[in-house]
């Protein structure tokens, strides 16, 4: 049987994991799986993925920087995707192009399976008010978090998210705040995610240090060989810190359940890797 062909586009691309991790994950389901990359062109997208159609392409994962071209491309969306404005995974069919996002599935399920940190009655800080920040939001309210408070420097920034995800705040029963930094409500929170991308320029996101206790989780979305700025500043805080390799892991799991209807664990294929990354850092 010939696999059915996958890949991941983006500018850059050399660097990406996902053609490791989905050769994993198609080992351990034993799912017929070809995943390969593919150098996006700048201004080309739609062709890149059109000729990836013809050529018997099944579905593509979607990174820097054509997530917003995925979205524009995709004849469907997903309610997280359209929630999120981005895609990240697109498949094809023969009703055409679906559009999804994975990112925020990767984050909790990496959370709470990985990390073990239940979300289910949390008090979560969410930093950032950008895509990233979007595409967690409603997969967090899943899980039934107390409260979800999102901060950005740029508070009508966060007021926006506020308004535009206040009426599935009120079905999930979450409360839903946000503003600047020395606005919103104080005290250690139990979950703090950073969805800014302070991280590769080494910047810290607007925070109070009060929001950082004992009991918190300091979850970065980027991923590093060395803890990040927002890490190390959690962990001198008295945090627990993680970096974001369980969200890329898991994230892809999705999309592998997404297109194959098999779920692959995550788990072990994230400490395989983190194994590696650790070795060769």
């Amino acid at each position: 049987m010939n696999p059915d062909r996958y890949a991941v586009i983006g500018n850059p691309i050399e660097h990406s994991k996902s053609p490791w991790i989905h050769a994993r994950f198609a080992e351990q389901t034993g799912e017929p799986v070809e995943y390969g990359r593919i150098l996006g062109t700048i201004g080309g997208f739609e062709k890149d993925v059109r000729a990836f159609i013809e050529a018997g392409g099944r579905g593509m994962n979607v990174t820097v920087p054509f997530k917003l071209d995925a979205h524009a491309l995709a004849d469907s969306l997903t309610p997280r995707a359209a929630a999120a404005g981005a895609v990240n995974t697109l498949a094809f069919d023969a009703n055409g192009v679906r559009g999804d996002n994975t990112d925020g599935v990767g984050i909790v399920r990496d959370i709470e399976q990985n990390l073990g940190v239940k979300l289910e009655g949390a008090r979560i800080l969410l930093l950032g008010a950008g895509g990233a920040a979007r595409g967690v939001v409603l997969p967090m309210f899943d899980r039934k978090p107390a409260a979800l408070t999102i901060v950005n420097r740029t508070a009508s920034k966060a007021h926006q998210l506020v308004d535009q995800f206040a009426d599935a705040a009120q079905a999930a029963h979450v409360r839903l705040s946000g503003g600047a930094a020395d606005t919103v409500e104080a005290g250690a929170y139990d979950v703090i995610v950073n969805a800014t991308a302070g991280s590769l320029d080494d910047a810290l996101p607007d925070c109070d240090d009060a929001s950082f206790g004992p009991g918190s989780l300091a979850y970065d979305m980027m991923y590093s060989p060395q803890p990040t700025v927002f890490m190390q500043h959690a962990q001198a805080l008295g945090a627990r810190a993680a970096d974001g390799l369980g969200m890329l892991v898991e994230q892809a799991a999705e999309s592998f359940f997404v297109w194959r209807g098999v779920r692959p664990d995550g788990g072990a294929v994230l400490r395989e890797l983190r194994k590696i990354l650790t070795a060769t850092a």
